[in-house]
């Protein structure tokens, strides 16, 4: 089943966030070689593709665990927190309808 992880950035911690991103990057694409990456990407604080300093104001992955648990667990190990840069981080099932 699918499960959407939604974090929520701390204020002020885009360096910390840019500084921890390959390792945050690296995570990603092995979901994607496994198979089990839908979507994945940052919230722009601005409306805009790059936001420069204004930043992110958090992240939303949706992909494809054996259970709850296991996206749970997943996303607890994420670099981004352990880089102090998300403040709160809600996983829950996702169910893909379209396209």
């Amino acid at each position: 089943m699918f499960y959407a992880i939604i974090a929520e950035d701390k204020p002020g911690t885009l360096e910390a966030r840019m500084a921890a991103r390959p390792a945050h990057l690296e995570r990603l694409v092995s979901l994607k070689e496994q198979g089990k990456l839908l979507v994945a990407g940052p919230h722009p604080a601005i409306d805009s593709e790059d936001p420069g300093n204004a930043g992110f104001t958090g992240s939303l992955v949706i992909a494809e665990f054996a259970s709850l648990n296991e996206a749970q667990a997943w996303a607890d190990k994420d670099p981004y927190i352990d880089a102090g840069v998300y403040d709160k981080v809600t996983v829950k099932p996702y169910k893909k309808v379209l396209p």
